[in-house]
């Protein structure tokens, strides 16, 4: 199985520390901290052109030291954890390419060299698609939830918006995951649960998370009257300016305040064992 060779490979390098929580918590580098905005879907399509000295990583899984050094000035990640997590990138996508399990992504991979908006660009035959990323969020960092929260982890991930997660989404995507701030953690789940990307949550967004959180029992009559309730129940406690519909200062307001609603539409974020037994992987 995909994730099983993938886990073998992971835990080999794994060794047992006492200090694994406090090491878990140093940080590499600068936050790549940015609220999301009503372009967070569609300009993170656009890939700007790069004119020369295209970097790439190599066969062997090393990545070039621009990138590294790139990716260590916008994540929480150390020079050598950054290269164990391309290692880990490497190992998923090839493991996909063999695997039986087919995507739209293996099956028609995308071009070897991949611009990105920061300038530089990476090469791979494909990215992690949805099938694998979903099996790893499972798996790894066992993050049971619903359809609509598995895909719109995905497409928080996936930034440049193209349909796979690529090296550089890869690990500013599990910068925030295993060590985001406050700021940057407030700033993915609202991301994940502004489903149409236009910043804000609204009645109808609050009502398709919600409507799967209820225990539907056969008596009732009409079970969403309760996520109705639940509902409005969230714009009381989320929506401070009284606008009907919950903006980013709204949705980081009340967090600051009652740090549970993180995740009041579902979990969207590894538990912290999870984070901290795959972080002890790369320190290994």
């Amino acid at each position: 199985m995909l994730i099983k060779s993938v886990s073998l490979f992971l835990t080999s390098g794994r060794r047992a520390s006492a200090g694994i929580a406090a090491r878990s918590r140093a940080s590499g580098g600068a936050p790549d901290t940015a609220a999301p905005s009503a372009q967070a879907g569609g300009s993170a399509g656009k890939k700007k052109k790069s004119s020369k000295g295209q970097q790439r990583m190599g066969d062997e899984g090393k990545v070039s030291p621009r990138i590294v050094d790139m990716l260590k000035k916008r994540t929480h990640f150390s020079k050598l954890e950054i290269e164990a997590l391309a290692r880990v990138y490497r190992k998923l996508v090839a493991n996909a390419a063999n695997s039986p399990v087919g995507s739209s992504a293996v099956g028609s991979p995308a071009p070897a060299v991949i611009p990105t908006p920061t300038g530089t660009t990476t090469e791979c035959c494909c990215g992690l698609d949805r099938v694998v990323f979903r099996e790893l969020l499972h798996n790894t960092f066992d993050l049971v939830t619903e359809e609509v929260l598995m895909d719109r982890i995905f497409c928080a991930f996936d930034r440049y918006n193209d349909g796979v997660i690529r090296l550089e989404e890869w690990v500013c995507g599990l910068s925030v995951f295993l060590r985001g701030t406050t700021e940057e953690r407030t700033a993915f789940c609202f991301l994940v649960y502004d489903l149409n990307n236009d910043g804000f949550l609204t009645r109808d967004e609050m009502f398709h998370l919600l409507r799967n959180c209820l225990i539907k029992h056969p008596g009732d009559e009409d079970p969403d009257e309760g996520v109705k309730d639940l509902v409005e129940l969230a714009l009381r406690k989320l929506d401070t300016d009284k606008d009907g519909k919950v903006s980013f200062d709204d949705f980081q307001s009340a967090v600051l305040q009652e740090p549970l609603l993180l995740e009041a539409f579902g979990q969207c974020l590894p538990a912290e064992n999870a984070c901290l037994t795959f972080i002890s992987t790369l320190q290994g």
